[in-house]
């Protein structure tokens, strides 16, 4: 069973960094998917990024050159870097690893609080 432990939210002023990671366990596929995404305060879930075991990354907009995912293939870990932050970035970030054929699976959820 695939376990994903998040770690490294918090609260930042408005242009702080935080850094996320998440850490996979109980998997098998040698290819895979690991991202990130975020539930705002008004309770919707949007994409912020992800990176594939090959290192593909893909980034939402929003994010676009102040985030920066990265992933550490012997630890099985997967990092978010986020700089310059806003307050819109506030959320609970939850961590997902996707592989094909399979259902998705997702962390508990971290809490990031911007404040101004």
């Amino acid at each position: 069973q695939v376990q994903l432990v998040e770690s490294g939210g918090g609260l930042v002023q408005t242009g702080g960094s935080l850094t996320l990671s998440c850490t996979v366990s109980g998997h098998n596929p040698n290819f895979y998917i690991m991202g990130w995404y975020r539930q705002t305060p008004t309770n919707t879930r949007e994409f912020v990024a992800d990176i594939s075991t090959i290192g593909s990354a893909i980034y939402a907009d929003p994010v676009k050159g102040r985030f920066s995912i990265s992933r550490d293939s012997a630890k099985d870990t997967v990092y978010l870097q986020m700089d310059r932050l806003k307050i819109e970035d506030t959320g609970v970030y939850y961590c997902k690893f996707e592989v094909t054929g399979s259902p998705d699976s997702w962390g508990r959820g971290i809490p990031v609080l911007v404040s101004s």
